[in-house]
């Protein structure tokens, strides 16, 4: 079961495809973070969805929110797989200790050994204000986090 609406997210440091660590509570008072976490890279549905953010970025990445993706993938397959299909926001590999982040948010499927299809939106207050998860191989409507982005309140 995913993390529940209305509790706070738990914090984490995994390095993007670049090898640069990321710290979600480095957006705390910044940025809202729409977390996203995939099963694998260079699969069908996760490419498909990731395909449909790269297109259409701006919608998740601005002034008020923040695109963090993740998968048990090393950072050196996720640097591949971005410079193969021009995705320019955070890959992050939840490679070792294996799937922490997935589990603490409670979306690792133990069966598989990766994360379930599991979207948090997290406010900038570090509350998570939307959460859903998907089994591997059922894609994501991300008109459902346009709505959860739009819900939120602008920067002042």
């Amino acid at each position: 079961m995913p993390i529940e609406v209305g509790t706070a997210a738990p914090d984490f440091v995994l390095k993007d495809q670049n090898n640069q660590e990321i710290r979600l509570s480095d957006f705390r008072d910044i940025r809202n973070v729409l977390l996203v976490f995939y099963p694998l890279a260079f699969t069908g549905t996760c490419q498909g969805e990731l395909c449909q953010v790269r297109d259409n970025l701006s919608d998740f990445v601005n002034e008020s929110v923040q695109l963090l993706t993740v998968s048990v993938d090393s950072a050196y397959a996720h640097k591949v797989w971005a410079d193969r299909e021009g995705y320019d926001f955070p890959l992050l590999a939840d490679f070792w200790p294996h799937g922490a982040v997935a589990r603490a948010y409670g979306v690792f499927n133990e069966e598989r050994g990766f994360a379930n299809r599991g979207t948090f939106l997290i406010d900038r207050s570090g509350v998570v204000r939307f959460a859903e998860m998907y089994p591997p191989g059922q894609a994501r409507d991300q008109n459902a986090w346009r709505k959860a982005v739009a819900s939120l309140a602008p920067l002042a």
